[in-house]
């Protein structure tokens, strides 16, 4: 059921360190290499939800560089990456885009690196993914994490990802790789 996971990285709403609601700059390293993590475990879609119009022009010539003309020549892998690479202005764009693709509206986990209280560890997860009927949108927070209103409107939760160490400040691009091959590796 690989095939119907769609991915999304949530640039705003998001919070900052302070708890305000932000949004987040775009990154290079995170088109890039959030788009191989989706490609290498066969996710459908990777969605930049970006609503900065400047944001997205930046993001949509990264990509376009990459998938056409001089970049596509120098490297075909990551043209081939960023085929499944799209930016929208907003989390309910993302959520009807899938929809009309599937027919159905998908199921939404949404991650943290904060302990919640009802939390779905990977192996219920993975089962959701590889025994329903239903495409799946697992969406990552930028900054300092996703909104609780985003979260309120999931379907689960998912557990966070922790190290034997205090320091728990993993990059996005790190987590999005780590939970991937939790969900989605070889079985």
């Amino acid at each position: 059921m690989r095939n119907k996971v769609y991915v999304g990285l949530v640039h705003y709403p998001v919070y900052n360190k302070e708890g305000r609601v932000v949004e987040t700059s775009v990154t290079n390293l995170d088109i890039h290499d959030i788009s191989r993590s989706c490609r290498t475990y066969d996710v459908k879609e990777y969605f930049l939800i970006v609503p900065s119009p400047a944001q997205q022009m930046l993001t949509k010539r990264i990509i376009s560089h990459w998938t056409q003309g001089v970049g596509e020549a120098y490297n075909a892998d990551r043209a081939q990456a960023f085929t499944r690479t799209q930016c929208v202005d907003t989390l309910e764009d993302a959520i009807y885009k899938i929809t009309e693709t599937e027919g159905v509206r998908p199921i939404i986990i949404t991650t943290s690196a904060k302990k919640g209280e009802e939390i779905a560890s990977f192996s219920e997860i993975s089962k959701v993914i590889f025994e329903g009927e239903k495409p799946v949108f697992i969406l990552f927070g930028t900054g300092w994490g996703l909104l609780e209103q985003v979260v309120d409107l999931s379907d689960f939760l998912l557990e966070p990802i922790r190290g034997d160490a205090e320091f728990n400040h993993l990059s996005v691009r790190s987590a999005v790789a780590i939970i991937l091959d939790r969900l989605l590796g070889e079985k």
